[in-house]
């Protein structure tokens, strides 16, 4: 099997990875969100290492601009392309040639959780939903250890599925201030 620049890649780095397992295993990936006009608007601006142009807003019927994604979109969209990736990284190990793949993706969400009109309704996504369409020459049967393979290592959905611990400070005016 003749394996892509990709494909090589990772197998170097799955091979490093395995004979030294505490060497740069460990990643600390950082995001940078800031509400860019107070209360006057909804949008937000997001640096992400040297990335700086997303503005993430919400549409007008929740009070926003409509001037880019909102947040519970751009987990959908999260999950869509960290699947697509882990797709053309697994398959250029596996040495499949995938034309296209494109994942729709669908979040249901009660916004009466959102706005605290009822207690019982979570304010976040009830349900996700996705379809994933490949494109490829390969035979079905490796199509489907590679969706195996992608919906088992997919760091998203991972970390969606598994409870993740999520802690947080807040600060007023450059001082500590709790929320009680």
């Amino acid at each position: 099997m003749v394996m892509s620049a990709i494909g090589n890649k990772i197998q170097t780095m799955t091979t490093t990875l395995q004979k030294n397992p505490g060497v740069a295993a460990k990643v600390v990936y950082k995001a940078q969100t800031r509400l860019l006009e107070g209360t006057r608007s909804t949008q937000c601006g997001v640096s992400v290492r040297k990335h700086t142009a997303l503005l993430v807003d919400e549409p007008a019927e929740l009070a926003g601009a409509d001037t880019g994604p909102n947040p519970v979109e751009l987990l959908l969209a999260s999950l869509g392309t960290c699947q697509e990736i882990t797709y053309c990284l697994f398959a250029n190990v596996m040495g499949i040639e995938l034309d296209s793949v494109t994942v729709d993706l669908k979040g249901q969400m009660d916004v009466r959780g959102l706005f605290g009109i009822d207690e019982s309704i979570p304010p976040g996504f009830q349900k996700i939903t996705f379809e994933t369409r490949i494109v490829s020459n390969a035979d079905a049967e490796d199509i489907q250890k590679l969706i195996r393979l992608v919906e088992s290592r997919c760091p998203v959905m991972d970390t969606i599925h598994r409870p993740v611990d999520v802690s947080g400070s807040a600060f007023l005016n450059g001082e500590a201030i709790s929320a009680a």
